[in-house]
């Protein structure tokens, strides 16, 4: 039987206006007050930085004004942050900007598909990057993940974002800062953390044609193979046999030709045929050759259907 007595952490109460707040905070402690008040658990961050303060990093988040009050009076330049998923009832796609690439386009590929809906609002991060926050659907556990491939996080059950009005040091000594860039005025969406996943990190295909080579494959048997894939297998495989081609030195119009009437024979539609050969001629292009001479060694595991 539970004790009645027992406190219960209060459900946060998300709003415009909670993240119209947020905005406006012109320090980290009004930030966490703010959103503790809401039933927001809230922690304090090493200032300039992203690393938590607190003993169990993001598991001391805290609610109680009297624990916050007596974090910023420690640390009076602390950063501020929150867990993520069901703790703070926020998932947050985080789209990274590195050296060697950025997650934007991978972003927009995944909106035009329609895996990802209209946020509560979006987060510009110091590096540049973006925070896309969404509403957590009731009752669904969606543990957090990175594909550093395509440049994209998501922050749910287990992960932590730091918040607006934090700031941040970056490696050419400047420093940025968080902050609100965008604020739904309509009922967001939800995400789909696993689909998500799944388009940017696509398993490889359930079965594979054993007979062709690598390298070099003749177009009329990959597109045979392509016409014959049934739904489930049908964007992997076409990826695949695209990849194929690419690394064969076909040119891309001559491949589309191909493999994008197998494609339809299969069940695609040309927009999603035409997408996932472009998909498959980016990667190739970008990943060069390795040491046996394959343009694009290991096609599946990149995503397919990428739409610009």
């Amino acid at each position: 039987m539970t004790d009645s007595s027992e406190p219960r952490t209060p459900t946060p109460r998300w709003s415009p206006t909670l993240v119209a707040q947020l905005r406006e905070a012109s320090q980290p402690r009004e930030a966490a007050e703010c959103l503790a008040a809401a039933g927001v658990p809230v922690f304090p961050c090493v200032a300039l930085e992203k690393r938590p303060l607190t003993t169990h990093g993001f598991h001391d988040a805290s609610v109680d004004p009297d624990q916050i009050a007596g974090w910023w009076s420690r640390w009076p330049d602390a950063n501020v942050a929150m867990p993520t998923g069901i703790a703070s009832g926020i998932d947050v796609v985080d789209v990274d900007i590195h050296a060697e690439g950025n997650g934007y386009d991978a972003i927009r590929s995944a909106r035009s598909s329609g895996l990802l809906g209209d946020p509560a609002w979006m987060v510009t991060t110091p590096s540049s990057g973006l925070h896309l926050c969404f509403l957590h659907a009731d009752d669904v556990s969606q543990p957090s993940w990175q594909v550093p491939t395509r440049h994209v996080d998501f922050r749910g059950d287990g992960g932590y974002v730091v918040l607006p009005p934090s700031r941040v040091s970056q490696a050419d000594d400047t420093v940025g800062r968080y902050e609100v860039v965008d604020i739904a005025t309509h009922q967001p969406d939800s995400v789909d953390a696993g689909a998500l996943r799944r388009f940017l990190e696509p398993k490889p295909p359930s079965r594979l044609p054993a007979d062709l080579p690598v390298v070099g494959a003749r177009p009329d048997r990959l597109a045979a193979w392509v016409a014959s894939l049934s739904e489930g297998e049908r964007n992997h495989g076409l990826f695949w046999a695209s990849c194929r081609m690419a690394e064969a030195g076909e040119r891309f119009d001559v491949t589309a030709n191909v493999l994008g009437g197998a494609a339809q024979s299969a069940g695609l539609s040309d927009r999603e045929s035409l997408t996932t050969i472009q998909s498959a001629y980016r990667i190739a292009t970008r990943l060069g050759t390795d040491s046996t001479g394959s343009r694009c060694p290991r096609p599946t595991q990149a995503v397919e259907g990428v739409r610009l």
